[in-house]
């Protein structure tokens, strides 16, 4: 049993998506029309927003998760999963006659991942689901969110919680178009490299690619961005400060699997900020969750407790 947060831990909302992921290793991963053999095959709880909200309950914060399954096994096993890592799950609400979301994950030997969702109940969360959690959102200290539910929805969490004077951030993967209305109530955007050229028209490749991304987006509104860069580390811009971009290394691990590493970054990172540290120092404590996550095997399942951060960040 994972030990619960204090009381005067940082409170979470994480709003998401909640998905079964069922995972196969392969020696390599298949080209389109090419069938692989696999190797073992495992049956995990996954879904950006469920990724996030273990990762920061784990990392030491008091979560509440906002998501939507359905009136499946899947679901219910979902919801006990959370239940069991200390979250609070009033406002996981179910869809009847709708199957749970679904990730089919594809792992080779290098620990490369592809990934097709089926987003299921997901898709249901509305506005009005939001609604229904909006004294949580407006009592948060970090508010969460990424984009594998409707838009509709992701807007009105950041109206609440911006309304409420609540930090946002979001993490806009998967990537799309967003109008600068919502930038201007972010308080942190935190895209990949990948996600950072969709949304900015960069190559973004490199650090110099990075920041130059970063600064789009303050120029849009945001009030910071970090954009990671896998085991590169990420770069990190505060339109607050007069700092230049920041580059914040990783750290040195043999990868196993890079499934969920991103979440769990993002998950450790609404906890440090909340707790009042800096943007960099924040920055450095995600990228330590993450170096950690990225050695084992699964989504939810590589998270690591604050300890472990902890320990990782004074080696």
């Amino acid at each position: 049993m994972p030990a619960r947060s204090s009381p005067e831990a940082p409170r979470i909302v994480v709003v998401g998506s909640a998905n079964t992921d069922l995972v196969m290793r392969t020696a390599v991963l298949p080209k389109p029309g090419e069938t692989v053999l696999g190797g073992a095959f495992s049956q995990v709880g996954g879904g950006k927003g469920a990724n996030q909200a273990v990762a920061a309950a784990r990392a030491g914060g008091r979560v509440t998760f906002v998501a939507k399954v359905g009136d499946d096994d899947f679901g219910e096993a979902a919801i006990r999963s959370y239940e069991a890592e200390g979250i609070v799950t009033d406002h996981v609400s179910r869809a009847a006659g709708v199957a749970s979301g679904v990730a089919v994950i594809l792992i080779d030997a290098h620990g490369e991942n592809s990934i097709a969702v089926a987003s299921g109940a997901n898709s249901l969360l509305t506005p009005a689901d939001i609604d229904a959690a909006a004294d949580a959102i407006a009592a948060a200290d970090m508010v969460l969110v990424q984009l594998e539910i409707p838009l509709p929805a992701v807007r009105r969490v950041v109206e609440i919680a911006s309304g409420a004077g609540r930090p946002v951030i979001l993490n806009p993967a998967p990537a799309c178009q967003l109008d600068d209305d919502l930038f201007a109530r972010l308080h942190l955007i935190t895209p990949n490299e990948s996600e950072a050229g969709l949304l900015t028209g960069l190559d973004v490749s490199n650090q110099d690619t990075a920041a130059a991304a970063a600064s789009q987006f303050i120029a849009r509104g945001a009030q910071a961005a970090i954009i990671t860069l896998g085991s590169d580390g990420c770069v990190v811009l505060d339109a607050a400060s007069a700092a230049e971009p920041r580059h914040i290394p990783s750290r040195p691990v043999t990868a196993v699997d890079t499934v969920a590493a991103g979440d769990v970054f993002n998950g450790a990172l609404a906890v440090a900020l909340a707790e009042g540290q800096s943007l960099p120092d924040a920055a450095s404590f995600a990228t330590a969750a993450a170096a950690i996550a990225v050695t084992r095997h699964g989504a939810q399942s590589s998270a690591p407790h604050r300890s472990e951060i902890e320990a990782l960040l004074i080696s």
